[in-house]
């Protein structure tokens, strides 16, 4: 097999990342899909580039298009570092380039194909074309291996999924005992089932590595055919089919449990149940894994603080991620993920709930099953989570699983929490600022 180093440098990554993500919304209203934070400390993207880096992938385009600026700035405060430009190696966000023609991207494979040029300058041997908004663990440079080893024109990452789930949501392959992929249907409604197992069919992961030349040859051919929509899955994979040599890899998981796990998050409740099966005892997925290390952009800030043992107004967050900056000032957290520098309050209760950073938990107050975004802050007393139809009334969003989803500065009982003001220096008493605690509570 060819050297390591020797073969990952023929690699360049293109990662997809211009997608709306309009069934996460209000999540996605002032941020890009793989943008959005997940886990507390992560952003959904940071598992892509970490599996990039982990298989020693070190040439990676970020394509991008809505909403991007969130994203540019976490990939470009948290991954450059891992990257020596001087050696070859890169994180390059690229949005729209408009080389081509002055439209946003009409589909997965047209993203590709207005970026050519940019692609064509690394002179790589292989592209691997991936999502940027998918959460799983993933060794590609195993695909690649086995890409070689069957002297295939693409491959193609195969998922083994329900029936039921692949219907309008995969695309789905027929494939012999040798990987080779007979057919392709993208998001069929009647999917084809795996001959040797009827309740499971073979789905696609999104995931591509072509040999390069190609790959051009292919997205210049797709570009002039009349009524394409200019889509991986539903154009340019179908049309190679009969003509070239297409094979699948089936998913081989990185994160080491009994079952694969590979997770779309891209509805709300799907969203939430993903985030929320971290903080279970025995988590399906392992973020622990000093074998498969996630790495994600950390903010310089403190410690997370627990003030107040009174049996009353005991500080405690229990079966609960509570990340840097946030304090606990006398509220109870239970099966909760608190995103960086949120406060709870005393008295305050949050339970099932999924507070995405700088949330201000109000004294008294009580939020259950939810989702708060960044910069929000619930009023002392308020209830968030127990009436559906007062928090529609409210204006926030309730999935169809009952989760109420609070966007920034949406809504009426909740508003930006304000920067802190400085108007000089004072001797004496320390301040808020100092001691995380209210004037009372001090």
């Amino acid at each position: 097999m060819v050297g390591y180093d020797a073969l990952m440098k023929d690699v360049l990554a293109v990662i997809l990342a211009g997608g709306k993500g309009d069934r996460l919304k209000p999540l996605t209203r002032d941020r890009a899909k793989p943008a959005v934070p997940f886990g507390g400390a992560y952003r959904i993207i940071d598992f892509t580039l970490s599996n990039c880096l982990n298989s020693g992938l070190r040439k990676i385009l970020v394509l991008t298009q809505y909403k991007a600026m969130s994203l540019d700035r976490h990939i470009t405060m948290g991954w450059n570092r891992y990257f020596c430009r001087e050696l070859g190696e890169f994180v390059d966000v690229v949005p729209p380039q408009q080389r081509i023609d002055e439209s946003w991207y009409q589909g997965t494979a047209d993203a590709v194909y207005q970026n050519i040029y940019t692609i064509e300058k690394e002179s790589p041997k292989y592209v691997i074309i991936l999502a940027g908004d998918h959460i799983y663990k993933m060794n590609y440079r195993l695909m690649l291996e086995a890409h070689i080893a069957n002297q295939a024109d693409v491959t193609i990452g195969l998922l083994r999924v329900p029936v039921e789930e692949a219907r309008r949501r995969f695309g789905v392959m027929e494939v012999d005992d040798t990987g080779r992929v007979l057919g392709f249907q993208e998001k069929p409604e009647y999917p084809k089932p795996i001959p040797t197992d009827p309740n499971c069919c073979f789905a696609s992961m999104g995931i591509y590595v072509f040999n390069a030349s190609l790959l051009f040859e292919e997205l210049c051919r797709d570009a002039t055919r009349p009524g394409s929509k200019h889509d991986f899955g539903g154009d340019v994979i179908p049309a190679m089919v009969s003509a070239r040599r297409v094979y699948a890899y089936e998913f081989l998981d990185e994160n080491r449990k009994s079952t694969a796990y590979w997770r779309d998050v891209g509805t709300l409740d799907a969203y939430y149940e993903a985030n929320m099966d971290l903080v279970a005892v025995d988590p399906l997925l392992n973020l622990y894994d000093e074998q498969w290390p996630i790495r994600t952009y950390q903010p310089n800030y403190p410690p997370p603080k627990f003030v107040f043992a009174e049996e009353k107004r005991r500080s405690q967050a229990l079966d609960s991620i509570v990340c840097l900056g946030c304090i606990v000032s006398g509220g109870t957290v239970l099966r909760s993920i608190l995103g960086p520098r949120t406060r709870i309050n005393s008295y305050a209760e949050v339970t099932d709930s999924i507070l995405l950073g700088e949330v201000d938990i109000g004294r008294h107050a009580k939020v259950r099953r939810a989702i708060i975004d960044k910069e929000v802050r619930i009023p002392p007393g308020a209830e968030i989570g127990f009436d559906p139809e007062l928090d529609q009334a409210r204006g926030f969003v309730v999935t169809p699983q009952g989760v109420t989803v609070i966007a920034k500065s949406d809504g009426v009982e909740h508003f930006p929490v304000p920067p802190p003001k400085f108007a000089g220096f004072r001797v004496g008493m320390p301040t808020r600022m100092e001691t995380g605690l209210s004037q009372a509570e001090q």
